[in-house]
């Protein structure tokens, strides 16, 4: 249990005073029944630490850690935190930024020395790499996710048991320019067939007809997940006919000339930015560009639709969950996952990340059928989660080594597809 003396607690709430804005909110709601409240568990470790004791009444802190750098990201969270403190006066939030690149060194050390927050933000392929830390509270019958899409609770879900709640989703579908579409005689593609046709009519000598990421990292395997699972294979079992068809179609939109080599140094705002620019007719990206599209290219025409199939619409699962840590103030995390999570508050912080909510219900009425959001909302129907495997990071790698490896030519898709197995299969077996 970590130590909340009454000094700090004044100190934190100055701090928060001082750096949060935006107005008061409705009442908050009560935390779910059955629990028992913490201010008894407070007080009794503030006596046989011979520190102040709070009263019945003293407001106990709640900290919640995130790693977004984006400053919209993180005064959107402000906002959210300063409304749920001014809504009750039980609970007072606090946040703190931790880097991305730090953030489960900090919870390892933080578990180590009894300074966890009681809430954490994570990115939903890694939260099984840190339950395998055995910090997390299991919220099993505690938390009502009956209405959430079924990869988004799949994300924290470890063994059955549910280890978070999904924060928000996104995930990846298909931008296309509809001047460019309609210029070239082209349909929208449903299929890879349909794909390879439209992206020949639209390419030229400085327009290269489809793009998406493809970097040797993390982002890379996010953008190749949906072509590997539309063909029936799994990210553990690539080598076979359908993981082998997937890498060779990525292979032949290069050799095809539909799709430029630079990809491989292309991040997803790259993408964005030749997409926007007008060097690239189609992409695959997220929704999280919309706003800065809309900001940045007010004049563009252009769409949004379903990643073409091979056997089936896939995409991939992006976006973060809650965990609540055990041996924290439990009580008062989900006091305010059960603020954060309502209609009205999940639906103000979805439109400011550019997000759909995890939840069906409330992403049903998020946006208007002619919303560039909408066909992700549809997408999400076909998006799956990465892993969860504790040793996800180690399996993605060996992925976006084989993607890499077809798109530069230096691997045969077959023999790509076999170094890539053995790899995976000295991970999970």
């Amino acid at each position: 249990m970590k130590k909340r003396k009454l000094t700090a607690l004044l100190t934190a709430l100055a701090m928060t005073a001082g750096i949060l804005s935006g107005c008061g909110a409705k009442g908050g709601e009560s935390a779910p029944a059955g629990k028992a409240p913490a201010a008894e568990d407070a007080q009794k470790e503030a006596k046989e630490e011979g520190g102040e004791t709070a009263s019945a009444g003293e407001t106990q802190e709640i900290t919640i850690w995130y790693y977004w750098e984006n400053e919209g990201h993180q005064a959107t969270l402000d906002q959210l935190i300063q409304e749920y403190n001014g809504s009750q006066k039980q609970y007072a939030v606090t946040a703190k930024y931790v880097p991305f690149a730090d953030f489960k060194k900090q919870l390892s050390i933080g578990a180590s020395a009894d300074e966890l927050p009681d809430i954490a933000i994570l990115d939903s392929p890694d939260h099984a790499s840190y339950v395998d830390m055995g910090i997390f509270e299991d919220l099993t019958g505690k938390f009502d996710v009956s209405n959430y899409y079924e990869g988004t609770v799949n994300s924290c879900t470890v063994d059955g048991k549910l280890y978070g709640v999904p924060f928000g989703a996104n995930c990846l579908a298909l931008y296309y320019n509809e001047d460019m579409l309609t210029a070239a005689n082209s349909s929208v593609p449903t299929t890879w067939d349909e794909l390879m046709e439209t992206a020949k009519a639209l390419t030229t000598d400085s327009v290269s007809g489809i793009a998406f990421c493809s970097v040797q990292n993390e982002e890379g395997t996010f953008n190749f997940a949906p072509w590997l699972w539309s063909t029936g294979a799994t990210s553990y079992d690539i080598n076979n006919e359908n993981g082998i068809r997937a890498l060779t179609f990525i292979q032949s939109l290069i050799n095809e000339g539909v799709m430029s080599k630079e990809c491989i140094n292309w991040t997803q705002g790259d993408v964005m930015n030749q997409f926007i620019a007008g060097n690239v007719a189609m992409m695959v990206n997220g929704p999280w560009q919309i706003p800065t599209m809309q900001s940045e290219a007010p004049d563009l025409n252009w769409k949004v639709t379903l990643i073409p199939k091979d056997a089936a619409y896939a995409s991939v699962l992006g976006g973060e969950n809650y965990a609540v840590v055990g041996g924290g103030n439990v009580d008062g995390a989900l006091d305010f996952l059960t603020y954060a999570t309502s209609e009205e508050k999940v639906k103000f912080m979805m439109n400011q990340f550019g997000y759909i909510s995890a939840d069906k219900t409330i992403a049903e009425t998020q946006f208007a059928q002619d919303s560039p959001y909408y066909p992700f909302v549809e997408e999400l129907n076909y998006a799956m989660p990465r892993g969860p495997l504790a040793e996800w990071p180690s399996v993605s790698d060996a992925i976006s080594l084989a993607f890499n490896q077809v798109i530069t030519g230096t691997a045969a898709p077959e023999d790509a597809a076999a170094q890539a197995q053995a790899t995976i299969d000295g991970i999970v077996k």
